[in-house]
């Protein structure tokens, strides 16, 4: 008896098995997914993000959701990666909303606009202030759907080739920067280029244009500008706390098992996380470095940042008359902020400045 028992218990595991095997595979299905990078290879923080949710992802499935991924160029060039999502030519990308702000100038909140949140606060807006209601409002009209995978912080104000003393030196001063904060800067006499990265050190070198931004003392160093202007300006009032985003195809979205969704939206938090921890790692000494090369370290004149301040809500105010969405997401940011640096002030401004005052006693 106990012979017979043991067979059919036996092969009732193996029918089990067989059915359980099938059944797995099934809710494990094979994905194959390309993303393209608005951002080259040698951002290697910024793309190296993409890489790491990519990897992310891969790891959570045992290797059966696989997303290739791709710099700016190699598929699309980087600024037309939401164009190819909403298309349906790739699945994702890798990129900001803010370069997107002519189709819907809404989407520069998505990134963070002038004199808006920093990158904890642009998070939690996000999250908790409706911002994800917003900008993925907008998106949904180009068949895309988003959620955040990286944060710069707050970026430097660029390289100049001469001192500024006040506003009256931003009148035709031919700067590098685009996106709403060339729109605030124009306000105040500047001349915007947009200019892609591999182009920026020739045109400063050359006198094409006065001073570029860029992103921080890491990457910024990469360019070599250092070389060819003296003076380092920040902050970058313009970019915060630069938010990143992986865009999907709702078509690709929607086909997806939920536990997929779910581990996709969980590789980019952790993927978000990934990269602000990286520039808080790699920036301070890139900052060293270019000090011991030469530059020279400048905080704008105050009269230039109240001066930014003014145009930048201004324009805001103007926009907001005329684009729904835009108002909608300016007035979130105006209450939530307002809230936000209160609470601020008490605990983080308090914190960090009695630790900057005495660095060094330790």
């Amino acid at each position: 008896m106990k012979r017979r028992h043991f067979i059919g218990a036996y092969a009732t595991a193996l029918a089990t098995g067989a059915l359980a095997a099938p059944a797995l595979a099934q809710s494990q299905p094979e994905v194959k997914w390309r993303l393209t990078s608005s951002f080259p290879r040698s951002l290697d923080t910024i793309y190296g993000t993409a890489q790491t949710f990519a990897r992310y992802v891969s790891e959570a499935t045992d290797g059966r959701f696989q997303i290739q991924t791709f710099p700016a160029g190699e598929l699309v060039p980087g600024l037309q990666a939401l164009d190819a999502v909403s298309t349906g030519s790739v699945e994702c990308a890798q990129t900001a909303t803010y370069f997107y702000t002519g189709k819907d100038p809404a989407l520069a909140f998505g990134t963070g606009v002038p004199f808006g949140f920093n990158s904890r606060q642009q998070h939690s807006w996000w999250f908790f202030g409706g911002g994800a209601e917003i900008i993925n409002g907008v998106l949904a009209k180009y068949n895309v759907t988003s959620m955040p995978m990286g944060n710069s912080g707050c970026q430097m104000g660029g390289f100049f080739r001469k001192e500024l003393t006040g506003v009256g030196d931003l009148k035709g001063l031919k700067f590098r920067i685009g996106g709403i904060g060339g729109q605030v800067l124009a306000k105040l006499g500047v001349v915007p280029q947009q200019i892609v990265p591999g182009d920026v050190y020739a045109a400063l070198e050359r006198g094409t244009i006065d001073a570029a931004e860029f992103v921080g003392p890491y990457d910024d160093e990469k360019l070599g500008l250092v070389k060819v202007a003296k003076y380092y300006y920040y902050p970058g009032w313009w970019e915060g706390g630069a938010m990143m985003h992986l865009v999907i195809n709702d078509k690709q979205w929607d086909a997806l098992p939920k536990h997929y969704q779910a581990i996709v939206r969980n590789a980019a938090e952790a993927a978000n996380n990934w990269m602000l921890a990286k520039y808080d790692s790699v920036n301070p000494p890139a900052l060293r470095r270019l000090v011991q090369q030469g530059v020279e370290l400048r905080p704008f004149p105050a009269s230039i940042m109240e001066a930014g301040h003014k145009a930048a809500f201004e324009l805001y105010n103007e926009i907001a008359a005329v684009n729904p969405a835009f108002k909608q997401a300016l007035d979130s940011m105006n209450a939530i902020r307002a809230d936000q640096l209160v609470w601020w002030q008490i605990a983080e401004y308090a914190y960090d400045t009695f630790n900057i005052r005495n660095r060094g006693k330790s």
